[in-house]
């Protein structure tokens, strides 16, 4: 019986049958933990990406209100709390971190020319949210919840957008010889403007930035006379193009003088009335009346990258780009009437982004506002009592009709009134208008409104409510900083 006892004893010892099964229950469990583990994680990723979505979308929308006050609120407006426009369903757990959103000032943005000032104070916006995410097998190992973290910096702007065709109508009235004594730029009008005009072409794109040349320009095919007006020259692959206008009239044969460095004027001519709904504006001819000085150009830097403006452009000479040379005269003569060159300027935009598409069009007026010329012969033709264009009658309001035609075909209006006096516009008398307000309602938004109050002579009360910034030259460089859009940024930029 020993023996036999024994001899079931050793079988059973070597018998290793079933000893798979402790093992397999290992196993498993190891496998539902991984899987568990993987669910919980992929909800929690997920979670994140939608966080950070939202996070980055608060800022951006933050940022492009900037250098406008309301910045925090139209980026909580976007976050993921709940009411807010990013609120999800299966986000409800959502808070902004304390202190968040919030504008700030960045060294770095403002070198690049992204100034701080009121009442945004700021060039970026900062958002950080957080969420709790409830796990479903995580407690089984002690972990009930996880706190995810998203952060997002937009800048107020950078982000590149389409091609631009930009016309700027300068007025170069007699008056634009006048001294401006203010303390940001002591020199007469007409420098003080164009000294805002250079700011803005050396931020616009000639090409590619990402090529290291623009290459050799050309100019249009179909100009007039050459040496008499050479319609522009373009780089190939060209990408912002900048036309420039005056008013009043010059003739044809003596805009060179705008632009060759000479020590004369353009000969200025009576007032032209361009047709409100045409399409191309070709004035030929040496004795032509023009309001055109440079047709579109894209040669006024010779590469993205450049910091000074090109010498051998007519663009940046008219502009007073070149050392020695004085740029667009103001040789008046005509009074002040812009309905007429608003028309111009509209239907040569028309015809370059046809010839362009897929561009923008922005038209930038610069003026006191002051419309009312009663110099004898300076109209010929126009109706003497009507008020409607064209008319010696109403010439404010025939300038605010011009300009919000163009805004209704899509072009962006952009207006900076320069020294606009608190009284003028004396042929509107029904209703009455100030030059103030005829700028004004001329931009195509609010935040398309510019005023240099401080100017001599200027209204102190010609504000922009949107646009405080009185310099012309920060002027310009916050008009192309809005040609521009928000974008996101590392969150260690300083």
């Amino acid at each position: 019986m020993k023996i036999a006892f024994k001899s079931r004893i050793s079988r059973l010892i070597k018998d290793d049958r079933g000893q798979v099964l402790p093992m397999m229950a290992a196993l498993l469990v190891a496998t539902v933990a991984t899987a568990a583990l993987s669910i919980d994680l992929g909800r929690a990723y997920f979670g994140y990406r939608e966080l950070l979505a939202s996070t980055q979308a608060a800022a951006m929308a933050g940022a492009s209100v900037l250098p406008n006050a309301g910045a925090v609120a139209a980026a909580t407006s976007y976050s993921s709390l709940t009411g807010d426009n990013n609120a999800l369903a299966n986000m409800s757990n959502v808070s902004m971190v304390s202190g968040y959103p919030q504008v700030v000032c960045l060294k770095t943005l403002s070198n690049d020319g992204m100034s701080c000032v009121a009442p945004g104070n700021g060039n970026a916006v900062q958002v950080k949210q957080q969420m709790v995410v409830n796990l479903f097998f995580a407690p089984i190992f002690g972990k009930k919840t996880l706190t995810l973290t998203a952060m997002a910096t937009a800048a107020m702007s950078g982000a590149i957008t389409s091609p631009y065709n930009v016309a700027i109508v300068v007025d170069t009235t007699h008056s634009m010889n006048d001294t401006d004594s203010d303390s940001q730029c002591s020199t007469t009008r007409i420098s003080c403007a164009l000294a805002g005009v250079k700011i803005l072409l050396q931020g616009l794109y000639p090409c590619s930035a990402q090529l290291a040349t623009c290459g050799s320009a050309t100019n249009n095919a179909n100009v007039g006379s050459p040496g008499i007006f050479p319609g522009g020259a373009n780089v190939p692959d060209s990408v912002d193009r900048v036309s420039l206008f005056a008013f009043p009239n010059v003739t044809m044969g003596t805009i060179a003088d705008d632009w060759n460095c000479g020590s004369t004027s353009p000969t200025n001519e009576p007032y032209t009335f361009p047709s409100a709904t045409a399409t191309s504006y070709a004035p030929s001819g040496s004795s032509t009346p023009t309001y055109q000085i440079v047709a579109y150009s894209s040669d006024y830097r010779t590469s993205d990258t450049a910091t000074s403006l090109n010498a051998v452009s007519d663009a940046a000479i008219a502009a007073g780009g070149k050392s020695g040379c004085n740029g667009m005269a103001a040789p008046g003569g005509e009074g002040t009437y812009y309905a007429g060159v608003i028309y111009a300027a509209q239907a040569s935009l028309v015809a370059e982004q046809a010839a362009n598409p897929g561009s923008k069009n922005v038209m930038i007026v610069v003026s006191d506002g002051d419309a009312g010329t009663t110099t004898s012969g300076a109209m010929p033709g126009a109706s003497t009592t009507s008020g409607t264009y064209p008319s010696t009658k109403q010439q404010c309001a025939q300038a605010v009709t011009a300009a919000k035609a163009a805004t209704t075909a899509g072009t962006r209006v952009i207006t900076v009134a320069y020294g606009a006096e608190s009284s003028g516009c004396g042929t509107d008398t029904s209703p009455a208008i100030t030059p103030c307000q005829t700028m004004e309602d001329m931009a195509s938004d609010s935040q398309d409104f510019y005023s240099d109050y401080t100017a001599t002579g200027g209204d102190s009360s010609c504000i922009s409510a949107s646009q405080p910034t009185t310099s012309m030259n920060q002027i310009f460089a916050d008009i192309l900083t809005s040609f521009t859009k928000p974008r996101l940024i590392p969150n260690n930029t300083n």
